[in-house]
Order: structure tokens, then sequence, then C-alpha cells
């Protein structure tokens, strides 16, 4: 089916940026050939742009320099714990990082993050957890249950803990139920209002000293769920009046970047506005765990063209990487953007829309449908954009096809 003029091809792309983009009819990303580095690579290939990672974060503090509050940022790691990736960030001294398991400390700690840079934040933390975390007196613990604080009381008395509310309200990447993490519906993260007061009592019983409130309440919201998410952290803030040495506010990351040509990207002014009006002249610094914000249009995943073949009315192009390699889009509807790595033709006449789908033996591995593709043949290449952002990191073996290779660009 020959797609109308309307619609893709074009002379430019919506995702299209200095550093990613077409030259001639090869696309480029940091300066590489992707076609080229694909052909090299012989499988499913990760690639990443330091630079972009770099320029991500500087662009997020200088939004939190108009905060007129002391500010702090902990990369989420789980998003992407490529080593080269966290080496540079280690180095670059602009920034901690955030956990969420004792692997991902000693990860961080072996690519050069310091202890006093690192904030542990999880949910289900085991007993066998907690004693490799406490060994690190200078490492930031925020506790997600009542049980965590007495745990940790029990352990060590006289700790600076954070912990962790949930003020009942949240959002996420178009308002999905999925990617909110407080809300109506009850969750597994933090302390609610409802048990606020045991909380304190138990972190009483130690003498331990609550330094830092925290909270995440949704992922990959953009400018459209701002006002909700606002909303969550003046919910969230009523908590504050009852922490005499509270000294950090954790606002948890979530920040998005735009998956769709119709999504709206987050405004940063905006953003750093929602914080500058609850924490100017407070005294407290605020901290911010981005992950995907700084990651995720930083990376895109290379697959192989296997198949073009149609099937009935439908146009399938089948590539040598399936849902298991990236598992946001098929498990959480964040569509990675599927892009020719060579364009034969710019002439809407010629592009057709097709199926991307990937190798794996199940129904759900789609990359994407009604995809305006250029022609295309066996051996040519798909990049799949928005992928820097829990892809390899979420990955598994299943159908024992987990293989892929990664590199910093």
């Amino acid at each position: 089916m020959t797609i109308s003029p309307s619609l893709p091809p074009r002379e430019e792309f919506w995702w299209e940026r200095n550093d990613l983009h077409y030259h001639g009819d090869r696309l480029q990303f940091a300066g590489h050939d992707v076609g080229g580095l694909a052909a090299e690579a012989n499988g499913p290939l990760y690639l990443y742009s330091l630079d972009r990672v770099a320029a991500r974060l500087d662009t997020l503090l200088q939004a939190l320099d108009t905060t007129e509050c002391e500010h702090r940022v902990y990369y989420a790691m789980k998003a992407n714990r490529f080593a080269p990736l966290l080496q540079m960030m280690a180095r670059s001294g602009k920034c901690g990082v955030d956990i969420c398991s004792p692997n991902e400390l000693d990860l961080a700690l072996s690519c050069g993050f310091r202890a006093n840079q690192i904030s542990f934040t999880g949910t289900g933390v085991a007993n066998r957890d907690l004693d490799r975390l406490i060994a690190h007196p200078e490492l930031a613990i925020n506790c997600d249950s009542i049980g965590m604080i007495r745990r940790i009381g029990e352990r060590e008395p006289r700790r600076a803990i954070g912990i962790r509310v949930n003020p009942g309200l949240g959002t996420g990447y178009g308002d999905s139920a999925l990617l909110t993490y407080a809300g109506a519906r009850t969750t597994k993260f933090g302390i609610y209002r409802e048990q606020w007061a045991e909380a304190l009592d138990m972190a009483r019983r130690f003498d331990l000293k609550v330094t830092t409130l925290h909270f995440h309440v949704g992922c990959g919201y953009l400018d459209d769920q701002l006002a909700s998410w606002g909303d969550a952290v003046a919910s969230a803030l009523s908590c504050i009046a009852e922490l005499p040495d509270l000294e950090m506010v954790n606002v948890g990351g979530g920040l998005g970047l735009p998956h769709r040509e119709a999504d709206r990207p987050l405004d940063l002014t905006r953003w750093s506005g929602v914080l500058r009006s609850h924490f100017s002249g407070t005294g407290l610094t605020v901290a911010v765990e981005p992950g995907d914000f700084l990651v995720k249009d930083a990376g895109m995943l290379v697959l192989g063209v296997t198949d073009v073949e149609r099937k009935r009315n439908t146009l399938f192009v089948s590539v040598d990487g399936g849902f298991n390699l990236h598992p946001e889009p098929a498990f959480y509807d964040m569509p990675c953007e599927p892009v020719a790595c060579l364009i034969r033709s710019r002439d809407p006449a010629d592009w057709q829309s097709a199926t991307i789908a990937g190798n794996i033996n199940e129904a759900l591995d789609i990359w994407g449908e009604t995809v305006a593709v250029p022609p295309l043949f066996e051996d040519d290449y798909i990049a799949l954009l928005n992928a820097g952002g829990y892809g390899a990191s979420m990955s598994s073996n299943h159908c024992m096809r987990g293989e892929f290779i990664e590199m910093a660009l």
C-alpha cells in the first residue's frame, strides 16, 4: 500500500537534530555512519552518544540553577548501566548516581563514584541487601517501608536516613497507569500519609535522623502532565513540617522525552518554576533522579533487515532483534521510532506502510505498525531511536536471542 504524500518522506523528520540526521541518503549519529557501524557489528547494536548525555545533563543543571536552591543530580543508573557512560559521568563531577540494588552500588563504585555521591532507593529490600548497604556510612539510603526503617535502626541506630513517601498523586507518559507510581491506585512504593506518624515513631525509636524526604510519582511525564506532577509535589511536601532534621527533598525522576511526533516536550522553565515556588528560601537542597531524560535520546538500537514480505494486505519488515532487547515499547507503549539507515528515495510514491517485526516467537514482538518506510531490502538496517534508556538494562535472553553489542560514540 502506497502512503499518502501528506506523510513522510519529507526533507526533515521530527526527530532530526544536529547530531542525528541524514547526510545525503545515509543516517548519521554523533558523526558516524550508522549503517556502516551496524555492518561491522554483524548483529544487534546499541549506540550511545556520550556527548549527547553530557549536553542533556548540562541542560538540566542550567534549569536547576534557576530554582534559587542548592541542588543535586543523581543519575538513575537502572536506565542505562553501560560502564563507559557511568565512568564519563563520574569523571565529570557534575552528578551522583541513584541506585536500587547492592550490585548497582558495586558497579557505581567501580566506575568512579564515591559513596557520598550515591543515593539508594529500593523496594522489597532484603536483610542481605541492607547489610551490604549500611557497610557504607556515607551512602544515602531512602526507606521505602516502616519495616525497612526498623531494620536499619536495629543494625545502625542514630544513622541518617531518608524516607520515601507516597503522596497519593502521580502521573506518567501519556497518563499511563503502568507508568504512574503514585495515584488513585494503591502502589507498593513509599509510605502513605496514613502511616506517616508510625514511620516517624519508628525512626525516633532508634534515634534515626530523617534528613531526606523522597518521592517519585511516575515515569516519562511531559508538558501535558506537568500540572499533575506539580500537584503531587505539593501533596508530598505536607510532611515537611514534622521533619526537624530535614536537609534535602528528593523529587525523584520521571522527566520524559517525546516518543511520538505529537508529543510536547517537557518545558524545563515551567518545571524548574514548580521547584522554585516550593523550595526557594527554605534552605533545603533539591535533588532529582533523571534517567531517561539524560540517556534515552542519546541511544539507538540498530537491527538488520532479514525479510521484506507482504502477508495478506500487510507489508512485514522483519529484523534480527526482538522486544527482549528493549521491552519498553511492548510493555509500556513507549515506542522507539523506526528509521531506515539508508533512504533510497524521498519520493512519497516509493514509500510504503509497513509493520516492523522482531525475531521473537511472541505476538507482541512488534516494533511498529503502519510505519512509513522507504524501499527496504534484506541486509538493510533499521535504527530504533530513543533506545538509550531502559533498553539494554532491561533486556533478557528470551528464546536465547539476547546477544547484542554496546558501543559508545
